[in-house]
C-alpha cells in the first residue's frame, strides 16, 4: 500500500569553508534556518532534525515554515535525492517530484529526444513513452519546434515542454515544492487544471508553499516547520491561523525593531 512513513528522521549537511552565522536584517521577515552543530573538526547544518510523521492513501498534506526551515529539504529526501543523516525512512509507491521540472533535459538534444530521455530516467519502456509522447507534444504547444534542439527555444517554451513532460506520468505520490505556474496566462490555465487532475489522480500529495492560501484549498494536513523541528501538525483549519498569526506577530517585532534601530541611528 503507498505510504510515506518517517521515523525521527534528521538530516544535515557539511559546512564548506570557514562558516559564518547570517544575520537578520531589520524588516526582513526571512532568515536562512537551521541550526549549525559542530561534529569533531567539522560544522555541519541539521536542517531537519528528528522529524517523524505518517502518511498514507489518501492524504493532502502541505508544509509551511519561513524560507529555510526545511521544507524542501523533506521534500527532497521523500523523492529519495538526499538520504536522511539518521532516522528511518520508508517510500512506498511511484513517485513524481515537480522540484525542478527542467531537471535531466539536455540543451543540444531535440525537444523529441528529450520526451525519451525523460521516460528512461523514470524507467518507461520505448512503447510506453510513445504512447504519450503525442499527449506531450501536443500539450506543450510546440508544433514543428519539437524536433529542434532545446538550445533554440526560448525560456518559456523550455519550461511549457519540462512541465508536460513531467506532468505526464500519473503518480501515487506526488511531490510539489510551490504551486507551479509556468508560460503565459492561456498555458498557466492549463497547467493548472493538469495539476489539479494529478491531484486527484495521486495516493499521495505533499506541497511544500509559501501561499497559505494554495494550502489551505489543496491540503487537508499541515505541518509547520522552524529551524528544521516541527511546531505544529493537524488539519489544515487548525494549524493555519496559528502559523498566520505567528507571522504577524513575527512581522510587528520586526517593524518595532527597525523603528528602534532608525530611531538610534537619528
Amino acid at each position: 500500500m503507498v505510504h510515506i512513513h518517517a521515523d525521527n528522521i534528521t538530516i544535515e549537511y557539511p559546512v564548506m569553508g570557514r562558516y559564518r552565522r547570517p544575520t537578520k536584517s531589520a524588516g526582513s521577515d526571512e532568515l536562512r534556518r537551521g541550526d549549525v552543530v559542530s561534529k569533531g573538526r567539522k560544522n555541519v547544518i541539521r536542517a531537519v532534525e528528528d522529524f517523524s510523521v505518517r502518511l498514507e492513501a489518501g492524504d493532502r498534506v502541505g508544509i509551511i515554515g519561513l524560507n529555510g526551515s526545511g521544507k524542501s529539504t523533506l521534500l527532497r529526501v521523500f523523492a529519495g535525492i538526499y538520504e536522511p543523516s539518521s532516522g528511518e525512512l520508508d517510500v512506498v509507491g511511484n513517485i513524481s517530484s515537480l522540484l525542478n521540472v527542467g531537471l535531466g533535459t539536455r540543451m543540444e538534444s531535440t525537444g523529441r529526444r528529450n520526451i525519451y530521455l525523460r521516460g528512461y530516467m523514470r524507467g518507461l519502456s520505448k512503447e510506453e513513452i510513445q504512447e504519450i509522447e503525442p499527449k506531450i507534444i501536443e500539450f506543450s504547444g510546440l508544433g514543428e519546434f519539437i524536433d529542434m534542439p532545446l538550445r533554440t527555444y526560448s525560456s518559456g517554451m523550455n519550461l511549457r515542454l519540462s512541465f508536460a513532460i513531467a506532468t505526464s506520468f500519473s503518480p501515487e505520490i506526488l511531490l510539489l515544492d510551490e504551486w507551479i505556474g509556468v508560460g503565459d496566462q492561456q498555458f498557466q490555465e492549463k497547467a493548472r487544471l493538469r495539476l489539479k487532475g494529478l491531484l486527484e489522480e495521486s495516493g499521495i500529495t505533499v506541497l511544500c508553499s509559501h501561499n497559505v492560501n494554495i494550502v489551505d484549498s489543496v491540503c487537508t494536513r499541515v505541518i509547520w516547520l522552524d529551524e528544521g523541528k516541527v511546531v505544529s501538525e493537524g488539519m489544515t483549519y487548525d494549524v493555519l491561523p496559528r502559523y498566520e498569526e505567528w507571522r504577524r506577530t513575527l512581522k510587528v517585532s520586526e517593524q518595532k525593531a527597525a523603528e528602534l534601530v532608525a530611531e538610534t541611528k537619528g
